[in-house]
């Protein structure tokens, strides 16, 4: 592949980005942001010709990777014949993403509301959850990522909170299954599962299960971490709702549509929530387009009652023809199966191997394409890399990592003391081994952060 670099020139791009462009989570004058000038598969390129292989999926959402040609043709056929129309129309196309996508959801999850992305899912599945159950409390993991938006970002548990934290917001927050830095000094998978139902079932008494209409949780959380739950977790968490009568919504914006080679994370442990937040990987987030899959109880709340709640891009048909054409194109190439193929043959391995030669690496845990290595500065006592939500200084080791990769020509997805392996779900095994190649090579600078460097 030869990285075709437009017209642009380098520095006009710059230069327009500075003045113009205001960048999310950032202190806009201390940030640079690299100049992309194209993008193919695995890979993508700056204006320079310098290529970069992709071991970030973006935001974990390009699951085919750039510009498959497949989903490009939809796209672009789809804008030729209709490029937009109102939600309160059926149009052929809409119809048809949503019946792929609810094909594909576990158990009696057959309708679905779209969104723009996965943070409008969420304020939707908690409104859905709500006014089904009369209720207002929702439940969710100080360890997990929802979305910045009003209600998704109150829920999400990580410091993004902190700054729009309303403290009014109805939201609870409980501690999930973690065995690695265990909140229940847990020492096994399954004391880790017993005690961290327990802990919920307590949250839920003290709380006042007749308040609560929700509890939210990634299936397999994401930014926080991938921190894989344990066998009878997920369903346990499901016997609790049933039990006080709560909502069981599962977060799959980042983990559903083969990341974790299942089509969502959730049928690796066989359980079917009430509702399904999805987004990213339902079209590689080649056009935005999320949405709520609903399982017909709660689809029932408003057969004669009006959902209170729209969007004008709900169902958009460039979206849609991206969906329809991206989930045909997994089947078609069985890159549901392809992921599921790498986690277990190449990736899981390899880093097995890693973690083996380096001190900086305490724990891989993972699954499909979705995995994550945690640093640290002493694997006895489990210090961490750098100190929690570091910044600056204190963030140094981590920073020198990252920017080890990216001058090797790695992009990696890095958070706190942690580095993600997410490459594409349909990158090949010698994209994926030449990834693994640069990671162990680049870790070696996080070594010399460690005691015993």
């Amino acid at each position: 592949m030869t990285p075709h670099v437009t017209s642009h020139t380098l520095a006009t791009v710059k230069d327009a980005d500075r003045k113009h462009v205001f960048h999310s989570w950032s202190a806009q004058a201390l940030i640079d942001p690299l100049a992309v000038a194209g993008a193919e598969g695995s890979y993508f390129w700056d204006y320079e010709g310098k290529r970069f292989l992709d071991f970030s999926s973006q935001l974990v959402n390009t699951n085919i990777g750039h510009q498959h040609p497949k989903v490009v043709a939809a796209i672009q056929e789809q804008a030729a014949r209709l490029c937009t129309l109102a939600p309160g129309f059926a149009v052929d196309v809409r119809s048809e993403a949503a019946r792929l996508i609810a094909e594909r959801t576990p158990g009696d999850l057959d309708k679905i509301f779209f969104t723009n992305g996965g943070a409008e899912a969420v304020e939707n599945a908690v409104r859905m959850a709500r006014l089904h159950t009369g209720r207002a409390k929702v439940l969710s993991t100080y360890r997990s990522y929802h979305g910045a938006t009003a209600a998704a970002i109150n829920l999400t548990g990580d410091p993004r909170r902190w700054p729009s934290d309303t403290a009014s917001a109805g939201v609870v927050h409980f501690w999930g299954p973690y065995l690695y830095r265990s909140a229940f000094h847990a020492t096994t998978e399954a004391e880790e599962c017993a005690r961290a139902l327990a802990h919920l079932a307590d949250t839920i008494a003290f709380e006042g299960p007749q308040s609560i209409a929700a509890i939210i949780l990634e299936s397999v959380p994401g930014t926080a971490g991938i921190m894989t739950p344990p066998a009878g977790y997920l369903a346990g968490v499901r016997e609790l709702c049933d039990r006080h009568g709560i909502v069981f919504i599962l977060d799959e914006v980042m983990s559903g549509f083969g990341r974790t080679g299942k089509w969502f994370a959730a049928d690796h442990w066989g359980v079917t929530p009430d509702l399904i937040t999805f987004a990213k990987g339902v079209n590689s987030g080649y056009v935005p387009l999320g949405g709520v899959a609903i399982s017909s109880a709660i689809a029932e709340t408003f057969a004669t009652r009006p959902y209170p709640g729209g969007l004008t891009y709900s169902g958009h048909p460039l979206a849609c023809a991206a969906a329809v054409a991206t989930i045909n194109t997994m089947e078609e190439e069985g890159i549901v199966e392809h992921a599921a193929h790498l986690g277990e043959n190449v990736i899981g391995p390899a880093l097995a191997e890693i973690a083996e030669r380096h001190p900086s690496v305490g724990e891989v845990r993972g699954l499909g394409t979705f995995w994550a290595l945690e640093l640290v500065r002493d694997k006895e006592t489990r210090e961490p890399l750098v100190p929690y939500n570091a910044a600056g200084a204190d963030n140094a080791p981590m920073a020198e990592f990252a920017a080890a990769c990216k001058a090797s020509g790695l992009w990696p997805f890095v958070n706190m003391n942690r580095t993600h392996v997410v490459p594409p779900c349909n990158a090949t095994e010698a994209e994926a081994k030449e990834g693994l190649a640069l990671l162990d090579e680049a870790l070696t600078v996080a070594d010399r952060h460690t005691t015993a460097g």
